[in-house]
């Protein structure tokens, strides 16, 4: 079935951002259950590499591009338009204050099971599932609750300057994009060492 083409680019951008970013927390969740040598073929070492890569992206992709448009452009369009979602974009707001901190000791720990040995793995896999958990909330409550309200709510002049400030962004981990050469060794790491849905290992 083809789907209609969305009206708006900021809308498309926004849902392809979480589809990939959706994709590499499900397949790091895969990672993390499977461990880094299931089946003995001595993968400890690109184990470590590619969890690394992905908590890098989500650094440098999310939490520095994608949730600043959304705090500093779309979330107050909507506050303004639809009142009542205030609530959500409220804990959206303190999900996107906290999230950059959160990945930081997510790297943290794992380099601490990588550098320390097992007695830090544990901290690492609970921690991880927390925060893919946290991650995957905070996108289905956008998703559910403020892109409808946007869609429903603003005018063309707010999604005329969306769409301007969202066409620029180039998420290195979407297929249909250009491939930004600064990000070409980290599309690399993921996409070809990590398992489906994501990866190609």
């Amino acid at each position: 079935m083809v789907l209609p083409a969305m009206k708006h680019e900021a809308l498309r951008v926004i849902r392809d951002e979480h589809a990939s970013l959706s994709a590499m927390l499900l397949s790091m969740r895969q990672m993390i259950e499977r461990g880094p040598d299931p089946d003995g073929k001595g993968l400890h070492d690109q184990y470590f590499d590619v969890l690394r890569a992905m908590l890098f992206y989500i650094d440098e992709f999310p939490e520095k591009r994608h949730h600043p448009k959304e705090s500093d452009l779309l979330f107050p369009r909507v506050a303004r338009a639809a009142p009542q979602v205030m609530p959500t974009i409220e804990q959206l707001e303190r999900d996107h204050m906290t999230g950059e901190n959160r990945v930081r000791e997510l790297m943290h720990l794992l380099m601490a099971w990588e550098y320390l040995g097992e007695t830090r793995r544990t901290a690492f896999e609970l921690a991880a599932r927390d925060y893919i958990g946290f991650y995957l909330e905070h996108m289905r409550l956008e998703e559910t609750v403020v892109l409808p309200e946007a869609e429903r709510s603003l005018d063309e002049s707010d999604w005329q300057a969306l769409d301007v400030a969202f066409s620029t962004n180039q998420d290195p981990l979407n297929p249909h994009l250009p491939r930004d050469p600064a990000f070409d060794r980290l599309f690399t790491r993921i996409v070809m060492r990590t398992p489906a849905p994501v990866g190609l290992g």
